[in-house]
């Protein structure tokens, strides 16, 4: 049977400074910092905001070649096997897209990013002022998303908790809309002898909400308006 394989990447970048001035790139995911080689940065970089197989992978990642000089440090295969091995990529496999897409997020931790008003106001004027965008081109870009049921449940609940990709179709399945204590969390997610944070994504394959949340949150992450984290 043929089998199908999503990457995608987690965390966030942040360019840091040393003492003498000079500047390198982290990887920062749920507050920890790792430090990559440009390699790695490079193939993290294509899995940005994106979900992709192995050949989508391997055409991002020549895009970015061809644009600058990347030291082959490794190979392509070893360095995506070691970026996965750190934590920094993830990956998820199944007979279908759609279960290769559920494995990939089941089990991966949602964060909204911020909408603050001053982060956007700096974006709109970088790609007016630096990008040469035309102004009623960047007013497109950055009018206000308009999420569907699903995609707006899905923010409601992960700017109340972190919340994995698994513990969010629970929480539609069972109506739950406030999560806002820890003993609220725990009562609707983990109130049997059975589910714990290690098989929730196995409990949830049979979820009836699991295709409609699944695709909700793959496309608020596609859409930039989310990160993956681990914990």
């Amino acid at each position: 049977m043929n089998t199908h394989t999503y990457y995608t990447a987690l965390g966030h970048f942040r360019r840091r400074t040393t003492g003498l001035g000079r500047s390198y790139p982290v990887i920062i995911i749920n507050q920890q910092e790792y430090d990559v080689d440009i390699q790695e940065m490079a193939l993290w970089t294509a899995l940005n905001w994106r979900l992709l197989d192995f050949p989508q992978v391997e055409a991002e990642y020549e895009k970015l070649e061809q644009d600058r000089v990347i030291p082959a440090l490794r190979t392509l295969e070893n360095c995506l096997g070691h970026l996965c091995t750190r934590g920094l990529v993830a990956s998820g496999t199944g007979g279908t897209d759609f279960e290769a897409l559920y494995d990939l997020l089941g089990g991966l931790y949602v964060s909204p990013l911020s909408e603050s008003l001053p982060l956007r106001l700096a974006a709109f004027l970088k790609l007016t002022a630096l990008k040469g965008v035309p102004i009623s081109k960047a007013r497109e870009l950055f009018q206000k998303d308009r999420p569907s049921e699903e995609e707006a449940q899905v923010m409601a609940l992960s700017r109340q908790a972190l919340l994995s990709t698994a513990e969010l179709i629970k929480c539609a399945e069972l109506g739950v809309r406030d999560i806002s204590t820890d003993e609220k969390l725990m009562d609707a997610l983990y109130n049997d002898e059975d589910t714990t944070s290690d098989n929730i994504a196995d409990m949830m394959l049979t979820a009836k909400s699991r295709e409609r949340i699944t695709a909700a949150v793959a496309n608020l992450y596609l859409r930039k308006q989310i990160i993956f984290q681990r914990v």
